[in-house]
């Protein structure tokens, strides 16, 4: 959307909760929402790292578990960027699962935007699924997605 502005912008100003919350507005209780529930599923977010390649701040899902041979594993499920008046989930799936995402229990929202987006890469075909959030009601299909990444193990 032309009026998207991206938030976490300037390499000098390391994101705090209270910038973050700024930012976000309305979309802060969602977003403390989001904190804690994934707390809930095991995904822990790494610390914000400033990447030049995209010119922003972001932050990752990540589903750490230990092997049955005490092997520490890491796993990552999502990016995480702030936007003014939300924040975005991004997935990255094989192409070939998005038959499998259209059958999860996701809002009708959800799988017309899993079924519209255009795969990217050449030779390795991923599916991007980028979900703005701006209400808690939309955080039911991040986890859903979320434990549909971690059971890709």
């Amino acid at each position: 959307m032309e009026n998207e502005k991206a938030l976490l912008t300037d390499p000098e100003v390391k994101p705090t909760n209270k910038i973050i919350a700024a930012g976000l507005g309305g979309a802060s209780a969602a977003y403390n929402n989001f904190l804690s529930g994934l707390n809930v599923q095991d995904i822990s977010l790494m610390e914000w790292r400033y990447y030049n390649d995209g010119k922003a701040w972001l932050s990752k899902g990540e589903y750490k578990w230990t092997t049955p041979r005490g092997a520490n594993k890491v796993k990552p499920l999502f990016w995480l960027s702030i936007w003014e008046g939300f924040f975005k989930t991004a997935f990255f799936f094989s192409e070939k699962l998005r038959g499998d995402l259209q059958n999860l229990p996701l809002s009708k929202e959800t799988k017309e935007l899993i079924a519209n987006t255009k795969p990217m890469g050449k030779t390795m075909r991923f599916l991007p699924v980028v979900l703005d959030i701006k209400s808690e009601k939309q955080l039911a299909d991040v986890y859903m997605l979320a434990e549909f990444k971690k059971a890709q193990i």
